[in-house]
């Protein structure tokens, strides 16, 4: 519940960032200047830093992460230019149709009982009936102010949320534009893409609000 709490401060104070950059219009000035060529080592070397942490989860099942990583890539590269009924469904949505095929895929190796009699950490990261997401999941589930507790405010956790921003943004702003792209709509201007930035921060100081709100109640 700390961690929770402490993550709960740094966002807050790290979407301040996107406020202020957003609304203020400065990140329209700022991304006037961008370009794909600066724009894509940034997001690239933010991958290339969770390379450790999501490569090994991949090993640990190798049947289904590594034909994930190939059907992925042949989608969404390969064939991104097959259209149903004049859409780019592969283009658009090749991540999503490659989850739904890999688990009907580590269901079927499930089903037909490839892994009963292999190791147990294999069963745990492969078998799709050992993690329980399903069954343990809630059908309704319905967040409140204060789910965690008062958020805590640390400064070392706030300044590494802040750089975390700063990259997001960069991030955003690129994401809004391929939005754009995929959609054949034009480029969003830079006021617009501003205002979604700022509308990216919205979250978090909204929800200090409410729990601010909240304590107000209880004191008064």
């Amino acid at each position: 519940l700390q961690t929770m709490r402490a993550t709960q401060g740094a966002l807050i104070v790290s979407s301040s960032i996107q406020i202020i950059l957003g609304y203020s219009q400065l990140w329209a000035i700022c991304s006037r200047f961008f370009s794909p060529l600066g724009m894509v080592p940034v997001v690239s070397l933010v991958g290339l830093g969770l390379f450790e942490r999501g490569f090994p989860v991949v090993a640990s099942c190798v049947e289904i992460g590594l034909p994930m990583l190939i059907i992925f890539v042949v989608l969404s590269q390969y064939l991104k230019h097959v259209h149903v009924r004049h859409v780019p469904i592969l283009e658009r949505f090749s991540l999503l149709v490659c989850i739904a095929l890999l688990w009907v895929y580590a269901h079927i190796l499930t089903a037909s009982g490839a892994y009963h009699h292999t190791a147990l950490h294999t069963q745990i990261s492969c078998r799709t009936d050992r993690s329980n997401l399903i069954s343990s999941a809630l059908w309704i589930s319905i967040p409140y102010p204060l789910q965690w507790g008062a958020p805590t405010f640390n400064a070392d956790h706030a300044f590494g949320m802040m750089a975390a921003v700063m990259v997001s943004l960069i991030e955003s702003t690129g994401a809004f534009k391929a939005a754009a792209r995929l959609a054949s709509a034009t480029p969003p201007p830079a006021y617009v893409l501003s205002r979604g930035i700022g509308w990216q921060g919205n979250r978090y100081p909204t929800g200090w609000a409410i729990w601010h709100c909240d304590w107000l109640y209880r004191f008064c």
